[in-house]
């Protein structure tokens, strides 16, 4: 008799799981949301329109035998999984999934493909009649944020404020360094070091002028603000604590299989682990990969060997817009940087909808 696994939640882990066991098992994919997310390409999705729908994959190409299931996740115990409509799934194998949300337009709000287009165009009119533009956070999503917007609109004044002492600590100095070039060179303007001592009036992503002031008493006037910080986990149907206590962050903590806490068959993988890394798509896509084979063993009656090992030197390719970048991998003796070419052809052409279109076979 097939075995059931489910899967809460259809973002990089979730999905990558979901299709690496549906010739083994009776998969159930549970999400919202109608379609895959590529996060990733959601700030080329608000300054080029016509390309945003490039990011969405809709979950009927991605099983050939399992169910996608489009609804919320409110309870989970070690049976099985309580959906918002009332149903509940039960379920011999469980994977927690469902990642983390951080603020418009880095992820969409609204749950349905339409919806989010929608905001998405909307968002980019509203942009395009601003002349100045003010980000709140340089880290990733922010720098990538003012790259995609100077590359469409060069004449857009961006500002940038952050208040940690500078961009990307733990990053190589020389990668560093030819980032700041870089973004000197597209004339967006830095302010580290200090924050705005309150936030603008304005609704992020809302056109109106305002003049906003720095910790530092300096005046910033802007026609549109973005903020790009606040990661939060997605894991408040595990408040109730039946399965599992979570951390201070909102966290599963996981053994080195990524099975949860005294659970050997239920698995967690993305950022809603508490592995001590990054949480970036490919970790999470990596965290699949041992989840799959682990529980493809127990399917199959052997014991579940295979071990996920953090990452110990930060990886980034940080495009600004299709045509530059910078970024760093591991390599034998450390880590490395890499050229803009390797920024381009790995994530700064496409941003990874060439991996994904395999993955949902729509290539």
């Amino acid at each position: 008799m097939a075995r059931t696994v489910a899967v809460i939640g259809g973002g990089y882990g979730g999905s990558a799981v979901a299709k690496a066991l549906d010739a083994e098992a009776d998969v159930v994919l549970i999400d919202p949301r109608d379609a895959f997310v590529n996060a990733a390409a959601s700030l080329r999705a608000l300054t080029r329109p016509d390309w945003a729908e490039n990011m969405f994959f809709p979950y009927d190409t991605l099983l050939a035998r399992g169910t996608v299931i489009r609804d919320r996740a409110v309870s989970v115990d070690p049976g099985g999984v309580a959906l918002a409509s009332g149903r509940r799934i039960e379920a011999d194998y469980l994977v927690l999934a469902s990642g983390s949300s951080y603020a418009y337009p880095a992820k969409p709000n609204a749950d349905s493909t339409g919806e989010a287009l929608d905001d998405l165009r909307r968002t980019h009119k509203e942009v395009a009649g601003a002349d100045r533009v003010l980000i709140t956070g340089a880290g990733p999503v922010g720098l990538e944020l003012a790259g995609e917007i100077r590359d469409v609109w060069p004449d857009k004044r961006v500002t940038i404020v952050d208040p940690a002492a500078e961009l990307l600590p733990g990053f190589e100095p020389e990668m560093r360094r030819d980032l700041h070039r870089r973004l000197d060179e597209m004339d967006i303007r830095l302010r580290l070091g200090t924050g705005l001592a309150a936030p603008p009036a304005t609704e992020p992503g809302r056109a109106g002028t305002f003049t906003a002031t720095t910790d530092g008493a300096e005046e910033i006037t802007a026609d549109i603000w973005f903020r790009a910080h606040g990661v939060r986990v997605n894991s408040g149907y595990l408040s109730d604590g039946r399965l599992t206590t979570r951390t201070p962050q909102g966290q599963v903590p996981v053994t080195d299989t990524l099975n949860v806490h005294g659970h050997d068959h239920v698995y967690a993988v993305g950022d809603i682990t508490d592995v001590p890394e990054t949480k970036r798509a490919s970790y999470a896509m990596q965290h699949a990969e041992v989840v799959a084979d682990n529980i493809t063993a127990q399917l199959r009656g052997e014991r579940p060997a295979a071990v996920y090992r953090a990452a110990s030197i930060p990886m980034i390719f940080l495009p600004l817009g299709p045509h530059g970048g910078v970024g760093q991998l591991p390599g034998p003796g450390g880590p490395t940087v890499v050229p803009v070419t390797t920024v381009i052809e790995n994530k700064g052409t496409d941003l990874f909808t060439g991996r994904f279109a395999q993955l949902f076979g729509t290539a």
